[in-house]
Parts: C-alpha cells; structure tokens; sequence
C-alpha cells in the first residue's frame, strides 16, 4: 500500500520485443501498464533501442521494474545450453535491456516483478538454467503453452505455493489457480532464488529473491491478464508498487 500522501513511485517497464516497438506495436504491453497504473504507481515504458549510458540514466529514476512477458526465448548460449530445434529466436536488444535493469535494481535494492519470459531472463541473470521446450522434454498432462482464438477465456491450471513463501501470503494460502502460456520455464534456479510453487507436474511456476530484504518476484503465468479479477494478481501489482513507494529512488529524491 502506498503512504497517503506520498508520490506515485515510478515502475519501469520495457516492451516485449524490439521489433514490435519499432512496428509501433503496443497492445500486448498495455495490460502491463493498465495494471501497474491501477495498482497505484506512475508507468515509464522503457525503449530496447537506448544506449547503455542512457538505460543508466532512466533506471536511476525508477523505484522499481516489471519485466513483461515476450514471444522471444532467450538465447541458450546465456545458460550454457545447444539451441532446442524448437526454442524461438532470441532478441538480443531485450536481452541486453532486461539484464541492465536487473543489474541496477539489485545493486540499488528495488523491488522487481517479472513475468513469464521476465521470471526467465531472471533467472539466466542470476546463472540459472531453463527448459527450452516444455511439451518435448517433459512427460506432462498440463498444457501450459495454449493458443486459442482472440479473447477465448484463459486455460488454467492449479499450482502448489511454498506455505513459508511470500506468494502464499498473498495467495491467502498453499494453492491457486494460474493461467497458462508458455513453452519454456525455469530448469535450475539460480543464485539466491527460492522456488515459491510449483504447478501439480513439477514445473516451476514462481521464485523469490533471498539474497537480501529485497522483493524481487518471478511469474511463470500472467497475472496482468486477470489483475481487474483475481485477487493474487491484484496482489502481485499491489505489493511491487507498495514495495517500491518505500524506495524512492535517490535521482528523484
């Protein structure tokens, strides 16, 4: 919860792809910024196309990220892995945004969200390790990469959350239900993450940063799409804009 009176902290929030910027292409970022605005805070939407000098620059003036979800896979060669014949090709410009931010948000204690692809580059940040092609190189009955028709109502299914874990807090227990889209997810976390839940087959669903007090979170499912009506994603926006309305960020100060 923000603190009556105090500022609207502000969320950095790159796009998805570099080509979908440059195609001027914005409505599969505008349910991320419709939930971080609704949940309090002030949205910067962050070019991949900034020199490193400048992505310095603006990140000192942020309180916190979210890092969205993206149809790219991030390249193999990050973790040390051969390209799966199915992973998708990677985009060199997110890659390289998404890991400045995570450098400055770790080094200045703000909080992060990250989501999808964002819980994945997360992960690859950190040495982590990821499975490039869920439906081939795991024995599963959940279908966690769907493809429906536009506005077809989101495939769900359940997830197991640590008790101990921040997300069962904000869950209000040790299981929930999460929409699913994706192909890849995490293998091997990486340093200092903690796996918060797991789907029923194993897959990893959420991490949580134990390296310090920070709050940083990663997201396999998207809770962006569900955040007007399910009250764990409303939470997940509510605590990383309540977390960063404490961090103010010293280039705003």
């Amino acid at each position: 919860m923000i603190p009556q009176g105090a500022p609207k902290p502000r969320i950095g929030i790159p796009y998805r792809t570099r080509k979908e910027e440059l195609k001027g292409d914005f409505a599969k970022v505008e349910p991320y910024i419709g939930s971080v605005r609704r949940a309090g805070a002030e949205v910067v939407v962050i070019s991949l196309g900034l020199s490193t000098g400048h992505l310095e620059n603006i990140a000192r003036t942020l309180d916190g990220v979210l890092l969205t979800g993206s149809p790219a896979d991030v390249d193999p060669a990050r973790f040390g892995a051969e390209r799966h014949a199915r992973c998708n090709d990677a985009d060199p410009d997110r890659e390289r945004t998404d890991f400045a931010l995570l450098e400055h948000c770790f080094a200045e204690q703000k909080p992060v969200l990250a989501i999808c692809y964002g819980i994945q580059s997360l992960n690859v940040f950190l040495s982590g390790t990821l499975v490039q092609d869920i439906p081939s190189e795991l024995k599963t009955t959940i279908e966690h990469d769907w493809d429906d028709e536009p506005g077809a109502p989101d495939r769900t299914h359940a997830i197991r959350i640590d008790p101990d874990s921040r997300l069962a807090r904000i869950a209000g227990g040790p299981q929930a239900s999460v929409n699913s889209s994706h192909h890849q997810s995490i293998r091997e976390p990486g340093r200092n993450l903690r796996i918060a839940s797991r789907a029923v087959d194993g897959v990893i669903e959420a991490v949580e940063w134990t390296g310090d007090a920070n709050w940083v979170t990663g997201v396999q499912w998207h809770p962006e799409r569900a955040a007007e009506t399910d009250g764990v994603a409303r939470g997940l926006f509510g605590e990383l804009v309540g977390v960063a309305s404490m961090r103010k960020a010293p280039a705003r100060a």
